[in-house]
């Protein structure tokens, strides 16, 4: 798949509505749809560019005033979506990374910015449930490679503003990374 969108809604009621008509409009597969924090309608889907394209304008036509965000991001890189679904298998490297945004779209861009500038393995990818509408990735890998991918992420042209805090925790201790799963 060479693209994903994603749409945000401050209505839970015409977030179906919105995702339905995405889905009937072109050839897109379901990534996630969720309620969220606080009151929002989250949902994401991948295909090709121009399926997604489609997908996003049929969603916010429906959506209208209640879309808050929306996007597409063409040759989104795969763990992106892993870590989203939170199926990533993962190995602990000597650091972890944490990236913290008032935007799930902004993590989205950054997650997708961080895994392609290093060699790190993204964790999860918390859009917006249960945390305040904020969203939040991590990821591990050597000490250099995830602070190489935190400075790519959070300096990504598509996150300006949106940045709560980032980290780089060197040699985590096993209890920390063992709540990551």
């Amino acid at each position: 798949m060479s693209a994903i969108g994603f749409v945000e809604l401050n209505s839970i009621a015409r977030g179906y509505e919105a995702a339905d008509a995405a889905l009937k409009t072109s050839d897109v597969q379901l990534a996630s749809c969720h309620a969220g924090c606080p009151g929002k309608f989250y949902f994401l889907f991948k295909g090709d560019t121009a399926a997604v394209e489609a997908a996003v304008i049929a969603a916010t036509a429906i959506g209208r005033e209640n879309v808050v965000d929306s996007t597409v991001i063409a040759n989104v890189h795969e763990d992106v979506i892993k870590a989203m679904a939170m199926a990533t298998s993962v190995t602990l490297g000597g650091a972890l990374g944490v990236m913290e945004f008032f935007s799930v779209t902004a993590a989205i861009y950054a997650a997708d910015a961080a895994v392609k500038t290093a060699d790190v393995n993204l964790i999860e990818l918390r859009t917006g449930i249960g945390i305040g509408g904020k969203s939040y990735v991590t990821l591990t890998g050597t000490v250099s490679a995830v602070e190489a991918a935190v400075k790519a992420g959070i300096a990504e042209k598509n996150v300006e503003g949106m940045l709560v805090h980032s980290a780089v925790i060197s040699g985590p201790d096993n209890a920390l990374l063992e709540s990551l799963y």
